[in-house]
C-alpha cells in the first residue's frame, strides 16, 4: 500500500450495521456510517440538534474546555438561518478577484522557498504557515499576525499527546478576546469590526457572539486544511503523473480538488445530540445521547461512489460530505477550496516532482475504529519543473 493512501476502517460496520460506536469522555457516540443515514440525520435537526451544550457535539468532546458557543454551528434554525445569513457574505469573499490575487501571489511564494530547500517538513513547514497566510485574507487583517498563529503549532485545542489541553486552548480565546477589545476601540475593516457592528434581528451581537463566530474562524480551519494540503502532497508525491495531468489539463482542477477533499476528508465526524428516543439503521438511540455524522465513512460508500477507495481526479459524480451537509454546511468551504485550487495549479506549473524522504501517520483512535487521518510529520523534498 502506498504511503499516501488513506485506508477506509469503517468498510465493514458500515456494510454490516450501518453504525459503529465509541466512547468519548464517558459521553458515548454511535457512529452513522453510511451516506444516505449520515444525510438524513444531518438534515433532521429537530431530532439530531447543534444547539446542545456548548463543544458537546465536538468529538472529542470541549465540553470541559470552552463555555463560549460556537456561531453559527452551534446554532439550530431558525436562529441558526440569521446568523449564517450575517457571515455567509463574508466567507465568500475568496471569490473575489483581489482576494484570489493576493492568495495565488502567498501559495506561489512558498511553493518558490521551497523549491530552494533539499527538503521541508510539510506540517508546519509548509502547511501551517500556508493555511495561516491565508487566514489573514479571511479576516482582513495585516500579513503579519499570521507570524502568531503560526507560533500556536498545527493544534489550537491539542498539544503532544493529549487530546485536549485547556491551556492552550485558552492561548486562543484570550487572544481573541484582546483583538475584539482593539476592534471595540479602534473598528476597522477586519472581521472582528463587521461583527462587532453587525445586527441580528435588530439586535447587535453580544462580545460573547463576536468570541463564538471568531473561535469557530481560528479551529473550525486550521486542522482540516492543514490535513488537506499535507494529504494531497503526498498523494501527488507518489503519483507525479496527476502533477501532469493537471498541469496538461487545467479543466479538471476543480473536480480534482473534490476528489481529493472526498477522499482525505479532513474531518472524520461531526457530532449531534438527540433530542427524543429514536432509531438509526435499526439501532435504538436514547434522549440525550450523542450520534456522529462520520464524514469518513459516508464519502467511501460504494452504494454511491463508483471505486471509493481509489483517487479518481477527474470523478464527475461526486455527492461528498466532507464540507459537511444541509444547513451546516462548512461556512469556510469557499476558502479552503480556493486554496486547494490554487495549490493544485501552482504545484503542477512548478513542481515536476516531490520525493518523500521520512513521515509519520497521524492515527485517530475511534473505540473499534483506528482511521489514519493524515500526518503528525512528512518530510519531502520538491524538483521544479
Amino acid at each position: 500500500m502506498k504511503k499516501s493512501a488513506l485506508p477506509d476502517p469503517f468498510e465493514e460496520a458500515r456494510v454490516n450495521k450501518g453504525y459503529g460506536e465509541m466512547d468519548d469522555q464517558n459521553d458515548p457516540v454511535t457512529m452513522i456510517l453510511g451516506l444516505k443515514d449520515v444525510r438524513k440525520c444531518a438534515h433532521n435537526w429537530k431530532t439530531f440538534q447543534s444547539g446542545a451544550e456548548p463543544g458537546r457535539i465536538v468529538i472529542p468532546s470541549e465540553v470541559n474546555i470552552r463555555d463560549t458557543r460556537q456561531i453559527p454551528f452551534e446554532v439550530d434554525p431558525p436562529e441558526h438561518k440569521d446568523f449564517r445569513a450575517l457571515v455567509d457574505p463574508w466567507f465568500k469573499r475568496p471569490l473575489e478577484a483581489d482576494y484570489s490575487a493576493t492568495l495565488t501571489q502567498q501559495i506561489n511564494d512558498i511553493v518558490d522557498e521551497m523549491l530552494t530547500k533539499d527538503s521541508i517538513e510539510v506540517v508546519e513547514g509548509f502547511s501551517l504557515r500556508l493555511q495561516s497566510r491565508a487566514l489573514t485574507l479571511l479576516l482582513n487583517i495585516p500579513y503579519e499576525e499570521s507570524e502568531t498563529w503560526i507560533s500556536w503549532g498545527t493544534h489550537v485545542f491539542r498539544s503532544e499527546g493529549e487530546a485536549l489541553d485547556g491551556d492552550k486552548a485558552n492561548i486562543l480565546y484570550d487572544y481573541i478576546d484582546e483583538k475584539i477589545t482593539k476592534a471595540i476601540e479602534n473598528p476597522g475593516d477586519d472581521l472582528y469590526s463587521m461583527l462587532l457592528a453587525a445586527t441580528v434581528n435588530g439586535k447587535k451581537l453580544t462580545r460573547e457572539e463576536v468570541k463564538g463566530v471568531m473561535i469557530l474562524t481560528f479551529a473550525g480551519g486550521r486542522d482540516t486544511v492543514i490535513n488537506a494540503i499535507t494529504n494531497s502532497i503526498a498523494y501527488l508525491a507518489e503519483h507525479p503523473e496527476s502533477l501532469n495531468r493537471l498541469l496538461n489539463e487545467p479543466e479538471i482542477t476543480g473536480r480534482a480538488v473534490e476528489e481529493l477533499i472526498r477522499y482525505f476528508s479532513p474531518l472524520t465526524q461531526m457530532g449531534r445530540v438527540v433530542t427524543e428516543d429514536t432509531q438509526v439503521c435499526e439501532h435504538a438511540i436514547k434522549e440525550d445521547s450523542r450520534i456522529s455524522l462520520c464524514w469518513a465513512s459516508a464519502n467511501r460508500d460504494a452504494k454511491v461512489f463508483e471505486n471509493p477507495n481509489d483517487v479518481v481526479l477527474d470523478r464527475k459524480i461526486n455527492p461528498h460530505v466532507a464540507f459537511g451537509f444541509s444547513h451546516h454546511n462548512c461556512l469556510g468551504a469557499t476558502h479552503a477550496r480556493q486554496i486547494m485550487n490554487i495549490l493544485l495549479k501552482t504545484l503542477a506549473k512548478k513542481v515536476k516532482s516531490i520525493d518523500i524522504i521520512d513521515y509519520k501517520e497521524n492515527i485517530e483512535e475511534l473505540g473499534e475504529f483506528n482511521r489514519k487521518v493524515g500526518y503528525n510529520s512528512l518530510t519531502v523534498k520538491f524538483n521544479g519543473r
